[in-house]
């Protein structure tokens, strides 16, 4: 009787064990299936789709999120636009990465059942051109496998131009390009794939 309760108890730690090695795990964005996208307006009624190329981060087992942006992976589908984006908006010399940090909770991850898909709201902070600016994040969040999670926004994530001090920059842009206008406010949204890769 003895033995078979020390057994149940050790058969019930190893379980306990593998659910806390399985939570601990950390999750790596998979850039070549993630996709960060912002809609760019001028004069007024012209919207374009642009993004960018090199995406990186990592979901940690205890909820930490964190998302680094290529600032020189911009990409308009027009190369010397890329490259004036690059230099006269974002600065890339000096500001080469944009990053975003966020808290999730996990519990609400780890309810998914792989097929299932579920809601996740949280605060985050951007960090861009040398500024901080707290955003609201909603997100729909489906477990692909038990190592695969997608994660896209369920609604667009609005910027503007001038929490991030890039009005100079678009104001040049504008001029270049000879527009009479080009919208501050940038809807942003994501599809990002993060891959169970290790344990904590």
């Amino acid at each position: 009787m003895i033995s078979s309760i020390r057994y149940g108890g050790f058969l019930l730690l190893c379980l306990t064990l593998c659910l806390a090695s399985a939570q601990a795990g950390t999750w790596s964005i998979d850039n070549s299936a993630s996709r960060l996208s912002f809609i760019s307006t001028k004069a007024g009624a012209m919207a374009e789709v642009h993004g960018f190329d090199q995406l990186s981060g990592t979901l940690r087992g205890d909820g930490q999120f964190e998302l680094t942006i290529d600032l020189d992976s911009v990409n308009t589908a027009i190369d010397i636009r890329d490259e004036r984006m690059r230099d006269l908006l974002f600065d890339t010399a000096r500001f080469p990465t944009a990053s975003l940090e966020a808290q999730i909770d996990m519990a609400q991850v780890q309810q998914i059942a792989v097929g299932q898909q579920g809601q996740v709201a949280t605060e985050a902070r951007l960090n861009l051109h040398g500024r901080e600016v707290d955003l609201t994040i909603q997100a729909e969040v489906a477990r692909l496998d038990e190592g695969t999670l997608l994660v896209t926004s369920s609604q667009p994530i609005v910027v503007t131009a001038g929490q991030f001090d890039l009005l100079p920059g678009v104001d040049r842009l504008r001029e270049i390009a000879g527009l009479s206008s080009i919208s501050p406010a940038v809807p942003i949204s994501f599809r990002l794939t993060l891959v169970q890769s290790s344990a904590d």
